[in-house]
């Protein structure tokens, strides 16, 4: 049986895991309002040939996620063998993660008045944008870092950008498109920060940061243009990612929302912990805490911001900053401290945090408990993870550095050999 060697290749070009595709796909159908049943040994059976033709809703969901129709994936209908492109799906399935042209025209499919009059778009049109947006924030804060996240979200971008010219809207409605467009763009930025594509990372910022402008959203903007002080902070440019918080800070939401402010000194202590400022970071913490102390819970606030920021995030920020400062100890209670309050779908952040750690333990000298930590965190698939790659690789640079011939450094050469080994 001749395998699907054209899917293997499109979930490699795009970096899935036979579980990654499964969780990405089933998202997708559960966000349809269908079930999620597609497993690991489906996706295997895919590959492998022994399921040529997936089931309608599995098919749609596949085109979703590649943006491409299931027969440039490799599958066919049964008794079909020749390269032909198949008959198209229902238009009301090729939806979700689609280009900007494909959803507007699956949006309007349904819509479109007699007589060539231009369809109205309302705040109906918003709201399903912004819950397959929720999809892309949970896959996002599960893995991170992925160009299949980053390009689902620069898709859900076009497809609001679409509906600007698809119709008539209200004032209302049209800055809620250039928010979503906007917020869209920044989960595509941080995407690419995330998995240290930092050209691309700039080109989503200045994109983003021209929609935000015409949405009017100063919570919005205050996402973007915290997300430009982290981009700089990861790429070692404290005084760009000093400005570029700032301007987040001095945002009407920072001031109206204790929470949103407590986000932006928080950053911007990990941004100091860069400068060597031991004082300012302690400052900026301290703002960090109060603010967090201030904000009432049950507020509304946008997906993105309640999907990640909250206590065990604050005292992430705060162990970054104090590994940037060589306080090590310091770094150390943060992390655990960190770890204890992480919500379980954390899987990305707790392999960073989990990183840190080894990190702290190793600046102390503990090369048993740091080589422990270092191994606690799985391979696949938070392990492939750029960041934790790379954080994972100055770790065992390091390790050598302090002690070449120890065991627990040939114990952790050996580990790391036979992992990158496994997922060969």
């Amino acid at each position: 049986m001749q395998g699907n060697k054209i899917l293997k290749a499109r979930m490699t070009e795009l970096g899935f895991t036979q579980s990654e595709l499964a969780e990405t796909v089933n998202a997708d159908l559960r966000a349809a309002g269908y079930e999620g049943t597609v497993s690991d040994r489906t996706v295997r059976n895919w590959l492998t040939g022994k399921s040529r033709w997936p089931h309608l809703r599995q098919r749609a969901a596949l085109e979703a996620v590649f943006d491409c129709p299931v027969t440039e994936l490799g599958f066919a209908p049964r008794g079909d063998v020749s390269p032909r492109r198949a008959p198209p799906e229902d238009p009301v399935q090729r939806r979700r993660f689609v280009s900007a042209t494909a959803g507007a025209l699956m949006g309007t499919a349904a819509n479109t008045p007699a007589h060539g009059a231009q369809p109205r778009v309302g705040s109906g049109d918003v709201q399903r944008l912004l819950s397959k947006f929720a999809v892309v924030v949970a896959s996002d804060h599960r893995y991170g870092g992925k160009l299949t996240i980053e390009t689902q979200a620069s898709a859900l971008a076009g497809e609001a950008i679409a509906l600007q010219a698809r119709g008539t809207a209200s004032q209302r409605v049209r800055g809620a498109l250039y928010g979503c467009a906007a917020s869209f763009t920044s989960s595509a930025m941080w995407a690419a920060i995330d998995g240290r594509r930092f050209d691309t990372a700039q080109r989503h910022f200045e994109r983003a940061a021209s929609l935000a402008s015409m949405s009017g959203d100063s919570t919005i903007q205050f996402r973007i243009w915290s997300h430009a002080g982290s981009m700089y902070r990861h790429m070692a440019r404290p005084a760009d990612a000093l400005a570029t918080n700032d301007v987040a800070r001095r945002l009407p939401i920072a001031r109206r929302d204790p929470l949103f402010a407590s986000l932006g000194h928080a950053r911007h202590a990990a941004i100091l912990g860069l400068t060597g400022d031991t004082r300012a970071v302690r400052q900026a913490l301290g703002h960090a805490e109060d603010a967090l102390q201030q904000a009432e819970p049950g507020t509304r606030r946008p997906v993105w911001m309640t999907a990640f920021y909250d206590r065990a995030e604050l005292e992430n920020l705060a162990l970054a900053a104090h590994l940037a400062l060589g306080d090590y100890e310091g770094a150390e209670a943060y992390a655990h401290r960190s770890l204890a309050l992480l919500r379980p779908e954390m899987q990305r952040t707790r392999a960073i945090t989990t990183a840190r750690l080894a990190h702290a333990q190793l600046g102390q000298g503990d090369l048993e408990p740091a080589v422990t930590t270092a191994m606690a965190i799985p391979f696949d698939p938070v392990g492939q993870h750029p960041r934790v790659e790379g954080m994972l690789q100055s770790f065992g640079e390091a390790l050598h550095l302090i002690a070449p011939s120890s065991p627990h450094t040939r114990g952790w050469d050996a580990y790391a050999r036979d992992s990158k080994r496994h997922l060969l």
